[in-house]
């Protein structure tokens, strides 16, 4: 049977171990920081963080943490250095996590792209 998804972040967070808790609670703080704006929801059973559409999601796994900015990876290979990476995913350890200022600067490059899609988007519709 499979469980139940989360109602929130909180929720989501509170079922974690407390190692993976702490690390991804920090990484929520870290992507808040940059983006105080965003409305906070659960999306593909994700934590996510949403401006102009879907902007970041993470979570835990059995064995690590995961931060999906989406396709971000090739423009910031040199920094993620060192962290597993996948098509749109870094993972991570809670006792090596992501550096806040990578964090801040991938999220920033996600709200660019996200406004550059929502101003493509407007400018077909004013077509």
């Amino acid at each position: 049977m499979m469980k139940p998804p989360a109602a929130s972040i909180d929720d989501y967070l509170s079922k974690l171990p407390a190692e993976q808790r702490l690390a991804l609670e920090t990484l929520r703080g870290q992507i808040r920081a940059v983006v105080p704006q965003a409305e906070e929801t659960i999306s593909y059973g994700l934590p996510t963080f949403k401006l102009n559409g879907n902007l970041v999601h993470f979570g835990a796994a059995a064995r690590h943490c995961a931060f999906y900015p989406g396709a971000v990876i090739e423009a910031f290979a040199e920094r993620l250095a060192g962290f597993e990476t996948a098509k749109g995913t870094i993972r991570f350890q809670p006792e090596n996590p992501l550096p806040p200022e990578l964090v801040r600067d991938i999220v920033t490059y996600c709200v660019a792209r996200n406004l550059e899609i929502a101003a493509e988007r407007a400018a077909r519709k004013a077509r």
